[in-house]
């Protein structure tokens, strides 16, 4: 790992000098290029001076013990001595974490389908329920959050919506999020009291825009216009505007009604069908890895229940993790980090775990 860390620190330096030199930066697009490569090398960099930095008063206070006899002093040296071996053994912990294979799509903005599952109108009314909390999610991030296609019902729920949450590391923050989320609670129409208990269905892509790789051919699609609509039937506009494509290969149906340009929901629902081709590819390569090792959180497939949001006892329970907050509207409006950044912990755990298995 150490020699690692050292080639990693040569090159940024190499990346400083090289990012000062005039022809580098009169050449924009090499300039981005090593720009990009100098910030993702620098959190390593500086982790990796903070250690070095622990080992070196670790070494000088053990110098200082051995040839000072002062029994005032040795109390203060031990303490220094402590305190740096703490620092060694945290430095270490998040070196490993940082020098794990990074996923390629954490910085990627993703596409969200929330679909209203077992439960009716009640399940329609916990995908909207589902939606607004990911849209104050990514507000609280400062993110931008925009709707590509939606089937409202007439109550105010949906049967299914889907949208773009646009912001660095989107993805990396909610990736974890694909699956049935499961909610418990009396529904507003229900007289007697009862607890109802209803289901959603949540897929997280990553943006596959510009990705080389997603090759879409037109001779593979089938294009379809028809007119938008809303709740209860009611035309959104006059116009043929609303776009469905079918991709004949895989069968997989996008359609985008939520921008009055037939250009713009064409563009939008050819940017949702490249995100599902590309997550199509991505899950075959996870199931060929997942016979050698299971990520602790799950699959991440669509019908894993991850979830369960208990209104009466006031909970939200992570299946995957065993993870239960007592916050259930801080949550629901937003409020997610906790119970992010303990799967993200958990997985890197495992990756750590793999690894030194290995």
């Amino acid at each position: 790992m150490f020699d690692k860390l050292e080639a990693i620190e040569n090159r940024f330096e190499e990346l400083n000098m090289r990012l000062a030199d005039p022809g580098v930066i009169n050449d924009q697009e090499q300039y981005m290029k090593l720009m990009k490569e100098h910030a993702e090398l620098s959190e390593i960099v500086e982790k990796y001076r903070e250690y070095k930095s622990y080992v070196k008063t670790l070494e000088d206070a053990r110098s200082m013990l051995k040839d000072n006899p002062d029994k005032e002093l040795e109390e203060m040296i031990r303490a220094e001595m402590r305190e740096a071996e703490e620092g060694i053994e945290r430095t270490e912990k998040e070196l490993k974490i940082l020098l794990l294979p990074k996923d390629p799509n954490d910085e990627k903005d993703v596409i969200i389908e929330i679909r209203a599952g077992a439960g009716g109108d009640e399940a329609a009314l916990f995908a909207a329920v589902l939606f607004r909390m990911y849209t104050h999610y990514a507000e609280s991030k400062g993110w931008t959050t925009t709707v590509i296609d939606s089937n409202p019902t007439e109550i105010g729920g949906f049967k299914e919506i889907v949208f773009e949450i646009e912001g660095r590391g989107a993805y990396s923050r909610l990736k974890f999020e694909s699956g049935v989320h499961r909610v418990q609670r009396v529904p507003a129409t229900e007289s007697s009291g009862r607890i109802h208990t209803s289901t959603a269905t949540v897929a997280v892509l990553p943006e596959a825009e510009d990705v080389p790789e997603v090759e879409i051919n037109p001779n593979d699609i089938e294009v379809d216009t028809y007119r938008a609509s809303g709740a209860g039937g009611q035309h959104v506009n006059k116009t043929s505007s609303a776009i469905r494509i079918t991709h004949i290969p895989t069968g997989i149906v996008v359609t985008c009604q939520d921008q009055r340009s037939q250009h713009k929901n064409r563009e939008k629902a050819m940017r949702v069908l490249k995100a599902k081709l590309y997550e199509l590819e991505r899950m075959k390569h996870e199931s060929e890895l997942a016979e050698n090792r299971k990520s602790q959180v799950g699959t991440g497939d669509r019908s894993e229940r991850i979830r369960t949001y208990n209104f009466p006892q006031r909970r939200v329970t992570d299946h995957r993790i065993g993870f239960t907050l007592y916050q259930i509207d801080q949550f629901i409006n937003g409020d997610m980090d906790e119970l992010i950044d303990a799967l993200i912990t958990t997985d890197q755990a495992g990756k750590l775990s793999s690894g030194e298995e290995e």
